[in-house]
């Protein structure tokens, strides 16, 4: 039995408000139908539906749960999750599973590499992208002590960082031991790639690369001062991610940027494109998304930065 499974059983045993659905995606949790009779539904390839009866649910004093295949969730059911959770705002948490690269062994109609874009565009409805099972477990908990409308990228792997404290779904998180004002580069990121960024920063620093690493887990509402800072204290700034560059965390911390008026060199580590099927270590690497890919690609950056010079008026 996993984590999950625990929290779900523990949290429909004190609050009876709870109901669990999903969209023939229940591998991750087989032991919590049995236990819950009518407040579990599994409603088959229908996504939309599942959305539907989310809502009218929702807005009769339940909180729900409902999980399905990330692709499928975020765009088949995309026009009810706006129009019957996101416009009413709602306590409904949406849990995508197999999201971004971890689609392990399929083809473009089953990647959710646009998910972030097309969920953060929703007003109410908030994006959690945690980085490991105890993470997102973690933020589980906060969102049912807190319930509203959420997306949830599911993530049931082993830790991907050392933790100091516990979760808490408003706050960007410093990994790096790098402390000092200026580092050469800070390195944002969230979910999926963490431990992929942390394996990058081992071998920069073996070359004397100063480098901060912000982890994000909740795109949406996001911590704006740790990205803030970052823009500020780095010489150059990276944003990696298992996204589309288009739509994801890349294109909002440009907004942060143009917003507060912050002239930063700043650059995009991510999916141009839908990737070709394979199994998930090759997919990275073939997409440039492995620690020794991204350690090379920022220091390509870095180098091409070096070779900018300055110039001064009228020159």
């Amino acid at each position: 039995m996993n984590r999950y499974e625990l929290l779900l059983r523990d949290r429909c045993a004190i609050d009876p408000r709870i109901m669990i659905l999903t969209a023939e995606n229940r591998g991750h949790m087989r032991s919590v139908p049995p236990l819950l009779g009518d407040r579990f539904v599994d409603v088959g390839i229908a996504e939309q539906t599942m959305i539907g009866m989310a809502a009218g649910l929702a807005a009769r004093g339940r909180v729900v749960v409902v999980h399905a295949l990330a692709a499928f969730l975020t765009l088949r059911a995309f026009e009810f999750i706006r129009d019957d959770v996101a416009i009413p705002n709602l306590p409904v948490i949406m849990v995508g599973m197999v999201p971004g690269v971890l689609s392990d062994g399929n083809g473009p109609t089953h990647q959710a590499i646009d998910d972030v874009g097309l969920m953060r565009a929703m007003p109410n409805v908030g994006v959690f992208c945690p980085a490991d099972e105890e993470e997102f477990v973690e933020g589980m908990a906060e969102l049912f002590d807190n319930p509203r409308p959420c997306y949830v990228r599911y993530i049931g792997s082993q830790a991907a960082y050392r933790r100091e404290h516990r979760t808490t779904l408003q706050r960007g998180i410093v990994l790096s031991d790098e402390r000092e004002c200026c580092p050469d580069v800070a390195l944002l990121t969230y979910g999926a790639m963490v431990p992929h960024v942390l394996e990058a920063v081992q071998q920069l620093e073996q070359t004397g690369v100063s480098v901060r690493v912000v982890h994000l887990p909740m795109i949406d509402p996001l911590d704006e001062t740790v990205i803030i800072e970052a823009l500020h204290d780095a010489a150059v700034t990276v944003v990696v991610e298992d996204h589309l560059i288009r739509s994801g965390l890349y294109s909002v911390v440009c907004e942060i940027a143009i917003r507060h008026r912050i002239h930063a060199s700043l650059h995009p580590i991510g999916l141009p494109t839908w990737f070709a099927a394979g199994r998930l270590p090759q997919v990275l690497r073939m997409n440039g998304l492995d620690g020794a890919s991204i350690a090379h690609r920022v220091t390509a950056i870095l180098n091409d930065e070096a070779t900018i010079q300055p110039t001064t008026n009228g020159e």
